[in-house]
């Protein structure tokens, strides 16, 4: 069969990609740029990659038609705070209208759970979508999900994140509203055996694990699972704002994502039914036994996809591409180099930059940056990275996003995401026996001047240590 995947880039997509390969099927992946899009050479066969933007009705001309099914997992809440409801609408209708014109079987789409009578915007968003896509001739299968725990997910993140650092939470009132979590495995297999099954077209279901629990259960869960004690209590004065840019300075999320997720998180979020498990023979597994899974595979290093490596997580537009360049002209520039005892050492050290290595010299500097960053509304240096040696082209490294990363060439260019008055590259390079380390800043006006020259005396000893440190 020939799959049509959309949102391939993202936490879902990438996860469901190596199932339905497994299952025999050849994938379309859609995704708005090629480079930021990376898989195993083995999945080369049964994969072809197309370039879409779903805000595009003509860049969906490169969709097949000889499609069997659709996969729609794309959402636009990132895009802005103000309109994504718009957007999200304006692409459902673009797809329904190609695929109308395909020989599609089935649309499959995952959405959240709207079963309560007052929705955030969010979750009307997401009701909207799954009304657009009914009016369509092709069959529509809605999966509606609340919480989904597994490594690298944006709820699963914050959670961890909000557990790992503060022993004591005061927190929103909303920690009391309850949630049905289902485990990112079983969002897998209800996705995968919907698909082209005739039982399930024209109709909408919940999917959740077996546990109902509010917010605040999940957080002391989570607690417990770490072996750590924590104490949390709630007030009722504190408003969503206040609850959105508490999330943003604790969690690594963004504040576009915590406002959605704020939002959302006042609504209960529970199945009303579970007939979905007996049709397609699923058992959801506990609350508890996500978390240990997902625990698991971060212990492992054995994260497939996160949402950090998202646009969503950063202040990244437009394609890699646009970036891959680093300019010479009317720039500032730090470079230097030194000659490198062992190659193999060194690309590993580049590799593993960032994150919880930290930058190898001046980390405390490092995070003060990130601090100031997140003061001014940037996205700091929580973001971490999703692997602790691997790096592709469109992921992050703390508030760097990798626009080029080849190592085999030794060769790895990363442009800064923290809010600059201008734009700043990170470039490390080896030729022969030779790694060259540059340090690019191309000012915007005077601010973007007086910017440089006041980093400039941190410049000597953070960079110079940093280079040393890779090659020894």
């Amino acid at each position: 069969m020939k799959i049509l995947l959309t949102g391939a880039t993202g936490y879902i997509g990438k996860r469901i990609l190596p199932f339905l390969i497994g299952q025999g099927h050849d994938v379309v992946c859609c995704v708005r740029d090629k480079n930021r899009f990376y898989y195993p050479e083995k999945f080369k066969e049964s994969i072809k990659v197309i370039e879409v933007d779903f805000l595009n009705r003509e860049s969906l001309a490169g969709i097949p038609d000889d499609i069997d099914a659709a996969y729609y997992l794309i959402h636009s809440m990132s895009s802005s705070v103000v309109n994504y409801d718009e957007l999200e609408s304006l692409s459902a209708n673009y797809f329904i209208e190609k695929i109308n014109k395909t020989n599609a079987r089935q649309i499959i789409y995952l959405s959240g759970i709207v079963n309560d009578k007052s929705l955030s915007k969010h979750l009307s968003s997401r009701k909207a979508v799954e009304e657009i896509l009914k009016t369509g001739t092709t069959p529509t299968t809605t999966l509606r999900a609340g919480i989904i725990v597994g490594s690298g997910s944006a709820s699963f993140e914050i959670i961890r994140d909000l557990v790992n650092k503060l022993p004591v939470m005061i927190t929103p009132k909303w920690l009391n509203t309850k949630c049905q979590p289902i485990a990112v495995n079983d969002v897998l297999e209800f996705l995968t055996k919907s698909l082209l099954n005739p039982k399930t077209y024209n109709q909408s279901f919940d999917i959740g694990g077996p546990d109902i629990l509010t917010y605040k259960e999940m957080l002391l869960q989570f607690a417990k699972a770490k072996k750590l004690k924590r104490y949390i209590y709630t007030i009722p004065v504190m408003t969503p704002k206040l609850s959105s840019y508490w999330l943003y300075f604790v969690t690594s999320t963004s504040y576009k994502l915590a406002s959605a997720l704020v939002s959302s998180m006042k609504v209960e979020v529970v199945c009303n039914d579970n007939r979905i498990n007996t049709l397609l023979r699923v058992i959801p597994i506990s609350y508890h036994q996500a978390l240990d899974r997902a625990l698991i595979k971060i212990d492992k290093d054995d994260i497939v996809s996160s949402w950090k490596d998202s646009l969503i997580s950063g202040q990244f537009k437009g394609n890699v591409a646009n970036y891959l360049k680093v300019p010479k002209k009317d720039c500032f520039i730090d470079r230097r180099k030194r000659e490198i005892i062992n190659r193999q050492f060194t690309i590993e050290k580049i590799w593993s930059i960032g994150g919880d290595t930290g930058w190898y010299y001046g980390d405390w500097l490092w995070n003060l940056r990130g601090f100031i960053d997140k003061v001014f509304g940037g996205v700091g240096a929580r973001r971490g990275r999703t692997h602790k040696n691997e790096i592709h082209p469109g992921d992050v490294l703390d508030f760097w996003r990798v626009v080029y990363a080849n190592k085999e060439e030794g060769k790895l260019i990363l442009y800064a995401e923290m809010k600059l008055p201008g734009d700043a590259w990170l470039e490390f390079k080896i030729i022969n026996n030779t790694l060259y380390q540059a340090a690019t800043f191309k000012p915007k006006g005077i601010l973007g001047k007086m910017y440089w020259y006041s980093v400039l005396p941190f410049h000597g000893f953070i960079f110079n240590g940093m280079i040393k440190k890779l090659i020894r």
